[in-house]
């Protein structure tokens, strides 16, 4: 890795022959945390480079593109990886979602520091965390858990060149932290587990001690067990559980499958629901890649086609959209392509979620204002069972509690659920405080999110799990 990441943008623009030609460098550093029984069990960084190389052909019957990606490309490497991508394109049908590429901005043709080293984590990236971890281990052998999990940072700088004299560079920072604790000792009594997880950009804001409270709450919450069949429940979703539905949503909102028919986005007898009262709470659904902590990549990094993303759209700039604005479909995904095509505003993919009703309440709060109703800790296996209606099933996992009169009175059994989180919208009667979370099921593909809890007058519990 002795050449610089922009060099080697630059080399490879220059050895291209084909008529157009992207090459986007990814340098990824990585540091993690590891722990089990109250005690640290490993740790480790990484380094890691992949290069794509995108070369356009334009033909007689219009522009093809040749699409490869390698790891760990050394300067004797890159003109065969050039080469690969040109034949690919020569060889491939003219591309569907041909565009011109994204012309050169003289104001934002060139990032701050895109000729700079790449950023880097260490495991610097946990001096003031780990102590604190620590502090949390001797509180938890006292109190007698056991707390096991891990912390993840990563630092991806991508750089992107184009023939049409774009470089651009974007430096995404990711924090993971998962903690699960569980009953010590021996004895008849089943195990109790509890979950809780955290997203973060630099670790400065995670607080090990509040984590262990919270989990020593739901532990002692789990020591009365109480049996509840399948059915309906008025039901509280945490962000976390909220977060990993709509990032589902999200990604389910293709305009071209929309205006196909083929999603619960489409309009019956056709065209797309654009435009059309989703929830009759305040609710704004957006994204924005300079919403402070959540910030992402400001200008399209695609390293493949697909049905609403185009390699042809590389450096295209990236701005705040809203995908449903009080309670109204604003926007589906497009690209340029797809926005032609469907004749819906140009609306790229952006790497955040922020959900916002106007509620003020914390969780604890809709808990004391509750009735009778369950509690989810979070969402586990989720799958998609029908795209017309975006029906999601999944289980629910590590914590199910049972509320009356505002208190929590015990942990009852795991349920499998069916729902969509479309009609959930449609269905939720109260949203809670915004706050950053952490999807369970989607954190790996998914960091970036702030969401409310929900209230769900009738969530769908359609069969009992024995699952933990």
């Amino acid at each position: 890795m002795s050449v610089k990441p922009h060099e080697i943008v630059e080399r490879a623009l220059e050895l291209s022959r084909a008529d157009g030609c992207v090459v986007i460098a990814n340098e990824t550093s990585t540091a993690n945390l590891r722990w089990a029984g109250n005690a640290l069990t490993t740790n480790g960084v990484t380094r890691g480079r992949t290069l794509t190389v995108v070369a356009t052909v334009n033909g007689g019957r219009g522009t093809a593109s040749g699409v490869v990606s390698r790891s760990a490309v050394t300067a004797e490497e890159l003109e065969p990886l050039v080469r690969a991508a040109e034949a690919a394109a020569r060889e491939a049908e003219p591309a569907e979602d041909a565009q011109p590429l994204v012309e050169r901005d003289p104001d934002a043709a060139v990032s701050p520091g895109f000729t700079d080293a790449p950023a880097t984590t260490s495991s610097e990236v946990f001096a003031g965390f780990a102590p604190a971890l620590g502090e949390s281990f001797a509180a938890a052998r006292a109190g007698g858990r056991e707390l096991y999990g891990f912390a993840h940072h990563q630092l991806v700088s991508s750089y992107l060149g184009t023939s049409t004299g774009l470089r651009l560079r974007h430096d995404q920072p990711t924090g993971t932290l998962e903690v699960n604790a569980k009953s010590a000792g021996s004895g008849t009594a089943a195990p109790r587990s509890a979950w809780a997880g955290r997203a973060t950009r630099d670790f400065t804001d995670v607080d090990p001690a509040a984590i262990d409270t919270e989990l020593a709450r739901r532990l002692a919450w789990a020591e009365r067990r109480i049996e509840l069949p399948a059915g309906r429940y008025e039901t509280l979703l945490p962000p976390t559980a909220v977060a990993d539905l709509l990032i589902d949503q999200l990604w389910s909102s293709s305009a071209r499958d929309a205006a196909e028919g083929r999603t619960v986005f489409s309009k019956p007898g056709g065209g797309t629901r654009v435009g059309e009262k989703l929830s009759e709470l305040p609710l704004t659904l957006r994204s924005d890649p300079a919403e402070p902590g959540l910030e992402a990549a400001p200008f399209v990094i695609a390293h493949t086609s697909g049905d609403d993303v185009s390699v042809f759209d590389n450096g295209l700039p990236l701005t705040a959209t809203d995908w449903i604005r009080d309670g109204v479909l604003q926007r589906l995904i497009t690209s340029r392509h797809t926005a032609a095509l469907t004749g819906l505003p140009l609306a790229p993919a952006i790497d955040n979620l922020i959900v916002d009703a106007g509620g003020t309440r914390s969780l604890e709060e809709m808990v004391a204002a509750t009735e009778r109703g369950l509690l989810l800790t979070s969402l586990w296996y989720i799958r998609e069972v029908d795209p017309a209606t975006l029906l999601l099933t999944g289980l629910t996992r590590d914590g199910v509690y049972l509320v009356e009169n505002g208190e929590v009175v015990g942990e009852v059994n795991n349920f499998r659920f069916n729902e969509s989180p479309v009609d959930l919208l449609a269905r939720a009667t109260e949203a809670g405080r915004t706050e950053r979370t952490l999807a369970r099921e989607w954190s790996d593909y998914f960091n970036r999110a702030a969401v409310p809890p929900l209230r769900i007058p009738d969530f769908n519990m359609s069969s009992v799990s024995k699952g933990v």
